[in-house]
């Protein structure tokens, strides 16, 4: 019975990757540019630093989000599983930001939960304890292709809080329904009365088979509304289960596009969407510099491994500002393969030459020698302080930055 309850709350326990405003936009590239496999080399020696240019100011919806709220955000970039399945490292740091996010905004009253900017549907982009949750709950966080929402309703004559899990456009979704009272003007109490399935390709709807009723106090909860954003775009709220969310209320067309990423559908329509849209500073090698995850290429299934070292396809690249460069593919548990060499800048807009000549595999205690040699050209059709898309002979990668300059 307990843990029926318990996955009736799920439906509030996940969300998809979203980002905050971009604070380095890159310069649109130029219609129809496409790197190609090519012999242009580096120059040797060390590469002149550049100050970085400011941020370009964002589009005003954007604009929206403060700084701390877009440091938040940011954090949470590429935290799959809405924390379940990250690394320690990077679940670590986004806990961090969100604790100092709620110690930040304590003092703040505009938060308080009968503000009508509290009304709407929410997406939950992060939970913090997604492991205590039930084994259903834990299902539905762990599944980016779920859209999860939290839509609340306090002003009118049925005051109500609704969970829902979008499973997809073609199959459906599962909402799950509590009354909901507020207490000292920032608490919700609610209790859950009624759940059920909405499928496409059913003409009725399918009944949660929770009985809610007979659950007593375990159907019952609370949740705290401990930051509300001043413009309505983010919450930040804890349930009676020690249980920290991160929710949001309008995406980007960033989060538009990990969000596609994470669905595996409508993916190259989303980058041609937030390419064809921003307008923002050239890309250099202060930009560029850190260390990236690959989130998503167009095509690797035709490549070799040491290609695919060489150019970057797969796993991570670290960048570093005087032009070093390398590639980090994990293909199976305990081998690695690495390519190295150096990238620099064309004179021609965001177009750079990368220059492999070196590649090993690792093997636990032992390396062998890799051919990954190889020069090609890269074109950075966006880059942020978090996300990257680039071009590089005819295939589109979006990457994400888990660590900063190196």
């Amino acid at each position: 019975m307990a843990a029926a309850a318990a996955a009736a709350a799920a439906a509030a326990a996940g969300g998809l990757l979203h980002l905050g405003a971009s604070r380095v936009p890159s310069r649109r590239p130029s219609a129809g540019a496409a790197p190609r496999l090519r012999g242009a080399s580096c120059a040797r020696g060390r590469h002149p630093r550049r100050r970085a240019p400011p941020p370009l100011a964002v589009a005003a919806a954007e604009e929206a989000y403060t700084g701390a709220e877009t440091e938040l955000l940011d954090a949470l970039a590429g935290v799959q599983g809405r924390g379940r399945g990250v690394a320690p490292r990077q679940l670590e740091a986004s806990m961090e930001r969100t604790r100092r996010w709620r110690a930040l905004f304590r003092l703040w009253k505009h938060w308080e939960t009968n503000s009508s900017l509290i009304e709407g549907s929410w997406q939950l982009i992060f939970t913090t304890r997604p492991g205590s949750a039930s084994p259903i709950q834990r299902t539905f966080v762990g599944v980016d292709s779920f859209k999860i929402f939290q839509e609340v309703y306090l002003r009118t004559d049925d005051p109500r809080v609704i969970n829902v899990v979008k499973f997809s456009e073609s199959i459906g979704e599962l909402k799950v329904e509590a009354e909901a009272t507020i207490e000292d003007g920032k608490r919700i109490l609610f209790r859950f009365d009624r759940a059920a399935f909405n499928f496409k390709f059913l003409p009725f709807k399918v009944p949660y088979p929770v009985p809610f009723k007979l659950l007593g106090d375990e159907a019952k909860g609370w949740l705290d509304t401990t930051y509300l954003s001043q413009t309505g775009n983010i919450r930040i709220s804890r349930g009676n289960k020690g249980t920290t969310f991160v929710l949001q209320k309008s995406a980007d067309q960033r989060q538009l596009l990990l969000s596609a990423i994470s669905a595996g559908t409508g993916v190259k329509e989303a980058i041609d969407d937030l390419t064809s849209s921003r307008q923002g500073i050239e890309a250099d090698l202060n930009t560029l510099a850190g260390e990236w995850q690959l989130l998503w290429s167009s095509k690797t299934e035709d490549e070799s491994w040491s290609f695919v070292a060489s150019a970057g396809l797969k796993g991570v690249q670290i960048i570093k500002e005087d032009g070093q460069l390398k590639n980090l593919v994990r293909p199976f548990p305990g081998v690695s393969l690495n390519a190295s060499g150096n990238i620099c800048k064309n004179e021609d807009g965001n177009n750079f030459n990368l220059s492999i000549n070196k590649g090993a595999i690792q093997a636990g205690g032992l390396q062998f020698p890799l051919d990954a040699r190889g020069e090609f050209a890269m074109e950075i059709l966006y880059i942020d302080n978090k996300i990257r898309i680039s071009n590089i002979n005819q295939h589109k990668l979006v990457h994400v930055r888990i660590a900063n300059r190196t």
